[in-house]
């Protein structure tokens, strides 16, 4: 089997690319290095083709091991032929090794296994070759009985011998694909409830009412329903199972089993095949498929979760405000804490605004003199309990504060994880562990990036069924989105904390936390090669993160961009070229001067000239025209509010903006600013048809609804998009 043109042939690729990224990840590199600094080699592979390379060698060397070990089994038994053996070696899938496998697995005690020791295997082999056309069904039995070993009666011979057959009839490769493919092809997936029935013969309400009497084709069912039937399944509210044409399934197995219609040994046959499939077949067949949707199904909802991850990381930071971040609670008062520009703590407090201490102009008060008093220019309120309240006193406060002032509710999922972290204790050693979480949330507006890598990104909240799926695969995703987010930004050197660095290409945890120690005992780094008196980091691990690690201020202006150190001559010859001196990138009045020189380059005649990759040079030069920059600053800002809606102020017809919270599989909530979010089915988002909401949205968007429903009693909001 040629790995390198199976994996390109299913992304779509040359084989080249295949084999050159299969080298380079070999070698010990890193995808986002590889997809930065190495395209030339790789054809400008991006980093989501990189990974699936990644996966798909992962899996066909693993597939690779398991047909030698399968291999190696079957040889000790003596059983391997030519024919077995190169179906084994041409097999593209680990289900085809398995299936080619089954017969020769060591098996339990089976009906069949009894029937081989009683002797029953030759009968067996004589029903299943067919030829016998004529003559009475006992007479061939009859030798077969052997009384006081288990044997008794020529029923019994009959019986021990079609077992053999059912099971050589389940473990027929070719068999089992056509019964997976019928079943594939026509199964339903049905589910129905387990709970018994109330007084009145009502089955109880709960949230699996939908599922209560359930069909729907497996080729067609959506992941999200896959994942709540499962969970329903677990919570013993209902029972599922996989339903499929059973008569066309025992037809289609008759089919290929029965080869010779005129023998006298049909009906058995007939009967074997039927046994076969509903003890044997059915059982296994229908435990695979729902593994297969299962895996279908987690696939969906981590591709979702790393999606929504990416954008909910990639949101603009809210750089150069004075914030003052409130984390909203009832009996024990809402935390607040005033942050700096660079999200320093200012001062921190606690007011007591609500039930049951209802202290509420002592608090309003309070806030506003601490507002006027720090210049704070935006109120960041935890969106959890007490939020509302909270948004109603930070409305008083705007209004009653001399300078514009706004607010804005901010997802604070996973604050309480990170408050009582030792990173959290590291960091705030002065502050309580309630008092950490309002800083969380500040810093989380300023720096979205820098905060959310500090908490385990299954508690950010932006996925679907997330405790339902492997958490292993999804661990590995969601670490591969933050490590390309963090890549993708870059990371300042001199002020990243360890958790920020340890994302950064080639950086571990152990060096992340080095790198920090260092520049607290030697002071900020002012040129990326002092990353080379770190213990352990060498000139290997140098390169794979060097040029994701920015320095402000750096003796070298080009450390502060994402030029890597290997490439400084190519830079330093453009800039000749475009004849612009090397400290016009720091300076304010020479970046004009940088790119007006730089935009008379051609790239295609600067690669030739220097005798350098086209891509390189046309990395190398945005990177000049844009010195520092921070690709997030391009997105849209947060939507900021003065006033606060509640969920009766709202009604059907009424326009509104608001921000994508989450995406699902059926749809996208929207905060809409009534302290409940708003649901936007995927039927009300385009005109047009679409297979999935990512196609339209994306967390974090701004975008305009219309309110559709308001169902007060159940608190839901129905939305439409506007586009």
């Amino acid at each position: 089997m040629n790995i390198t043109a199976l994996i390109a042939g299913e992304l779509e690729i040359k084989a080249w690319q295949v084999e050159s990224a299969a080298r380079l990840l070999d070698e010990g590199n890193t995808i986002p290095f590889i997809a930065r600094y190495r395209k030339e080699a790789t054809g400008e592979l991006d980093e989501t083709v990189l990974r699936s390379i990644a996966e798909k060698l992962g899996y066909y060397r693993s597939l690779e091991q398991r047909k030698q070990e399968v291999l190696r089994l079957i040889d000790e038994q003596g059983k391997l032929s030519d024919e077995l053996k190169s179906a084994i070696l041409e097999a593209a899938k680990l289900q085809e090794v398995e299936d080619l496998y089954r017969p020769f697995r060591q098996k339990r005690r089976t009906r069949a296994a009894i029937a081989e020791e009683q002797g029953l295997g030759p009968l067996a082999e004589l029903i299943w070759q067919q030829e016998l056309t004529h003559g009475v069904l006992d007479d061939v039995l009859k030798p077969y009985v052997q009384p006081g070993e288990g044997v008794e009666s020529p029923a019994q011979a009959q019986a021990g011998a079609l077992d053999i057959v059912a099971q050589r009839i389940a473990d027929d490769p070719k068999i089992r694909a056509l019964v997976r493919r019928i079943s594939e092809e026509k199964g339903c997936l049905t589910s129905c409830c387990q709970l018994e029935p109330e007084p009145a013969g009502n089955l109880p309400v709960s949230k699996y009412e939908l599922y209560y009497d359930f069909s729907q084709e497996l080729s067609s069912i959506p992941a999200h329903r896959i994942l709540a039937i499962n969970r329903g399944e677990k919570e013993a509210v209902l029972k599922a199972r996989v339903a499929v044409p059973q008569d066309e399934i025992i037809e289609a197995i008759k089919g290929a089993v029965i080869t010779n219609p005129r023998s006298i040994f049909q009906p058995l046959l007939a009967e074997a095949c039927k046994d076969a499939y509903q003890r044997l077949l059915a059982p296994s067949i229908e435990r695979e498929l729902r593994n297969q949707l299962t895996e279908r199904a987690e696939s969906q909802a981590i591709q979702v979760f790393s999606t929504n991850l990416r954008q909910l990381l990639l949101q603009p930071p809210v750089s150069g405000k004075r914030v003052m971040a409130i984390d909203p609670a009832y009996r024990t008062g809402c935390k607040a804490a005033a942050l700096n520009e660079q999200g320093d703590v200012l001062d921190t407090f606690t007011i007591y605004p609500h039930a049951p201490h209802k202290r509420w102009d002592e608090a309003r008060e309070q806030l506003l003199a601490k507002v006027e008093e720090h210049s704070v220019e935006i109120i960041a309120i935890g969106n959890g309990t007490a939020s509302r309240e909270t948004e109603a006193l930070a409305a008083e406060v705007i209004a009653a504060c001399r300078k514009e002032l706004h607010y804005l509710i901010v997802n604070e999922a996973g604050a309480s994880v990170y408050s009582a972290s030792p990173l959290a204790r590291e960091e705030l050693p002065c502050l309580d562990v309630s008092m950490r979480g309002a800083v969380s949330i500040g810093r989380r507006l300023q720096d979205p990036l820098a905060e959310l890598v500090k908490i385990d990104p299954g508690s950010i909240g932006v996925g679907q069924y997330q405790h339902d799926v492997n958490q292993k695969r999804l661990e590995e995703s969601l670490r591969a989105v933050v490590e390309s987010c963090v890549n993708y930004v870059g990371v300042e050197l001199n002020t990243a904390s360890p958790a920020l660095l340890q994302y950064a290409a080639g950086i571990s945890k152990t060096l992340a936390q080095r790198i920090v120690e260092y520049r607290q005992s030697e002071g900020p780094f002012s040129d990326r090669r002092q990353l080379l008196k770190i213990r352990g980091l060498g000139e290997k691990t140098f390169t794979q993160c060097a040029g994701f690690l920015r320095i402000r201020g750096a003796a070298n202006p080009l450390d502060n961009t994402p030029v890597h150190p290997e490439s400084y001559h190519l830079a330093e010859a453009i800039l000749e070229l475009a004849q612009v001196p090397l400290h016009a990138l720091t300076a304010g009045d020479g970046l004009f001067h940088l790119r007006t020189g730089l935009a008379e380059l051609k790239a295609e005649e600067v690669a030739g000239k220097l005798d350098a990759g086209l891509p390189t040079i046309r990395d190398i030069i945005a990177a000049l025209l844009q010195p520092g920059r921070d690709p997030r600053e391009e997105l849209p800002k947060p939507l900021f509010r003065q006033d606060v809606l509640t969920v009766e102020d709202l009604e059907a017809g009424m326009l509104l903006s608001g921000t994508v919270a989450n995406v699902v599989d059926f749809g996208a909530f929207v905060d809409i600013g009534v302290g409940r979010d708003g649901l936007v089915h995927i039927s009300q988002m385009s005109q047009s048809y679409i297979s999935h909401p990512l196609e339209v949205v994306a967390v974090g968007d701004i975008v305009q609804v219309q309110v559709l429903a308001v169902d007060l009693e159940r608190n839901r909001i129905s939305l439409s998009l506007l586009t």
